[in-house]
């Protein structure tokens, strides 16, 4: 790298404008951690600014060598289709400008260990002390249509609970894949623990977090001999702003290469043989840079409740029974009970 070196966060985007704010905030976070590096942000949908646009202000700023860092716990369609789409399309239309795309935030002992702190917090907060063993670990997670990034889940989950020693762990995800968080959430009540710890293992905050909440709320109001508690999500931790600063310097050196061993896209994965070879391209043009909730209520709020699941699966829990399909390969398990389909059967009313 010869020209002058800028950093792209590049997160997901969202409609809740406090998920926003959060993702802001670790941008300004990075930018005073590595004080000798231009530092921006973009996204691929909903919010402000969009990708390009971060890449068009580190480029007037004078940056020709641009470390885009997916700002994504693990490499599903977003990370390994959409944003890569997006950078290859900006260096076609500027020459001269040279992208270097480093790898997700992955399974990596210092997400671990930043995890581990907020299960922590979230225990010396709660009002009894009931023994690790007789207490269940839930960690959930986003949901993809991604068996690799959704079995990611799973191993997250079986360090923090050997590092904890819970007496059992259970993983779930909000949205796609299955089981989804309430009838997950209702299956792990049925193991007869005294306590269960959510933990949303999210970045930021937005629609799917508050929906996690709510139904923990739900099912604990079912079972009100076992106590629940509900773990705050990553956010700007420490060690998450660390993780960042490691994907960075991956780049420089040349050693951050995704896992593609288990990448649907080249390898035939079971049950998922059709999408080989699929083309990479970006599927948000239609949601790129339309707003938040905040300043953009009519596109993605027409009177009703909308709980988005965004990922490469897309699946829409609207509670009216509309789909929007963005061109994306179906996934094969979307009927599943214990999936998407089962919030038609869950009296939860979320937002």
């Amino acid at each position: 790298m010869t020209g002058k070196t800028g950093i792209l966060l590049c997160g997901h985007g969202s409609r809740n404008a406090n998920a926003i704010r959060e993702f802001a905030v670790l941008a300004k976070m990075l930018d005073a951690r590595l004080p000798d590096v231009d530092v921006d942000h973009g996204f691929l949908e909903f919010a402000t600014p969009v990708i390009r646009t971060g890449l068009d202000a580190l480029r007037e700023r004078g940056n020709t060598e641009i470390l885009a860092l997916p700002g994504m716990l693990f490499a599903a369609g977003h990370v390994k289709n959409d944003i890569p789409s997006v950078l290859n399309t900006y260096m076609a239309q500027n020459p001269g400008v040279n992208v270097h795309y480093g790898r997700e935030l992955g399974i990596d002992m210092k997400m671990v260990r930043a995890a581990g702190k907020r299960i922590e917090e979230a225990l010396k907060a709660a009002e009894t002390n009931v023994p690790k063993h007789e207490t269940l670990l839930m960690v959930v997670g986003r949901g993809a249509s991604d068996p690799d990034a959704n079995s990611n889940i799973s191993k997250v989950m079986r360090l923090l609970w050997e590092a904890f020693g819970f007496g059992w762990g259970e993983v779930c995800y909000s949205g796609v894949t299955f089981p989804l968080v309430e009838p997950g959430l209702e299956q792990a009540t049925k193991l007869g623990f005294k306590r269960i710890i959510v933990f949303p293992y999210f970045l930021f905050t937005g629609v799917l977090v508050k929906r996690i909440y709510d139904y923990t709320d739900a099912v604990a109001a079912r079972h009100p001999k076992i106590e629940f508690i509900k773990v705050p999500y990553l956010n700007a931790q420490p060690l998450v702003l660390e993780t960042f600063v490691d994907r960075m310097v991956e780049i420089q050196e040349g050693t951050g290469n995704m896992n593609c061993q288990m990448c649907k896209y080249r390898e035939q994965v079971l049950g998922f043989e059709a999408e080989v070879g699929l083309p990479q391209e970006s599927h948000h043009h239609h949601v790129e840079g339309i707003g938040t909730d905040e300043d953009y209520t009519h596109v993605h709020d027409h009177g009703h409740h909308h709980s988005h699941s965004h990922d490469h699966g897309h699946s829409h829990g609207h509670h009216d029974d509309h789909d929007h399909n963005h061109g994306h390969h179906p996934y094969p398990h979307a009927d599943h009970p214990l999936g998407p389909v089962s919030m038609e059967k869950s009296d939860l009313k979320t937002d």
